[in-house]
C-alpha cells in the first residue's frame, strides 16, 4: 500500500512536468513502435487510472486518459514502457513468453484460491484430509509466487529498453530523464513487493504442509 501510494505520488508529480518536444503519450508510443519496425500493434485509448498495459492477444498498446492525450514526463515514461512490451513481444524475449505461457495457469490457480480460503475457514486444513488440502494450497500459492517472480524481469526489461530509446533517440535527456527513470523505478517497486508478498504466503503454507506431514 505505501509502494502503491508512493507510485501514485510520483505518477502525479512528473504528471506535472511538460516534456520539451510536446508529445503526447500516443505519439510517443507510435514513434517507438515505427524505430523498431513494428506496423501490426495499435495504440488506443484504454479506462482507469494507471491502467496502461500491452495486450499481446490482439496487440494493442493501452494507455490510460491520463498517458494516452499527456505530454508530461510521466505520460512519455509509461507509454514507452508499454511499447517496450510489443517490443518484447515481437523479438519473442523468452521470459515474456513463460509468463505468457503461466497466465492460463495462475487464473485458474486465482479462482481456486478464494474456495481454498474458505475451506481454511472452515477447517479443512486439519483432520482427514488435511494433507492433501495443505499440498493444493501450496501448489496453488507456488504458482502464484512463481508467476510473479517471472514478471520482474519482464518489467525491469521493458523499462529498460523504454529508457534507452527515450535516451538514445533524444526525446528525453538531462533531467527528463532522470524524472522518467524515477518514475519506472517506483512503478517496478510494485511488482517487487508483489512477488515478495506472493513468496511469503508460499512459503508460509509450504511450511504449514511440511508441519502437519510431521504430526
Amino acid at each position: 500500500m505505501l509502494i502503491g501510494s508512493r507510485l501514485k505520488s510520483k505518477f502525479a508529480h512528473y504528471a506535472r512536468i511538460p516534456v520539451s518536444n510536446h508529445k503526447s503519450g500516443k505519439e510517443i508510443a507510435e514513434d517507438m513502435l515505427r524505430y523498431y519496425g513494428i506496423h501490426d500493434v495499435q495504440v488506443v485509448q484504454g479506462q482507469g487510472y494507471l491502467s496502461d498495459h500491452y495486450n499481446p492477444a490482439n496487440k494493442t498498446v493501452n494507455l490510460s486518459p491520463e498517458v494516452y492525450s499527456g505530454r508530461s514526463i510521466a505520460s512519455a515514461a509509461v507509454s514507452a514502457h508499454e511499447v517496450g512490451h510489443a517490443v518484447q513481444h515481437a523479438q519473442a524475449y523468452s521470459m515474456l513468453q513463460l509468463r505468457s505461457k503461466l497466465v492460463p495457469v495462475i487464473q485458474f490457480s486465482s479462482s481456486v484460491q478464494q474456495f481454498l480460503f474458505m475451506g481454511l475457514i472452515f477447517g479443512l486444513g486439519s483432520g482427514f484430509g488435511g494433507h492433501t488440502f495443505m499440498l493444493i494450497l501450496v501448489a496453488t500459492f507456488g504458482v502464484t509466487a512463481l508467476f510473479s517472480l517471472v514478471t520482474l524481469p519482464v518489467e525491469f526489461d521493458a523499462s529498460n529498453r523504454a529508457l534507452a530509446w527515450l535516451d538514445e533517440s533524444g526525446y528525453m535527456q538531462g533531467q527528463e530523464h532522470d524524472g522518467a527513470k524515477d518514475a519506472l523505478w517506483w512503478a517496478a517497486m510494485t511488482y517487487v513487493s508483489a512477488a515478495l508478498g506472493a513468496l511469503v504466503m508460499f512459503l508460509y503454507f509450504l511450511l504449514r504442509f511440511m508441519s502437519s506431514s510431521n504430526d
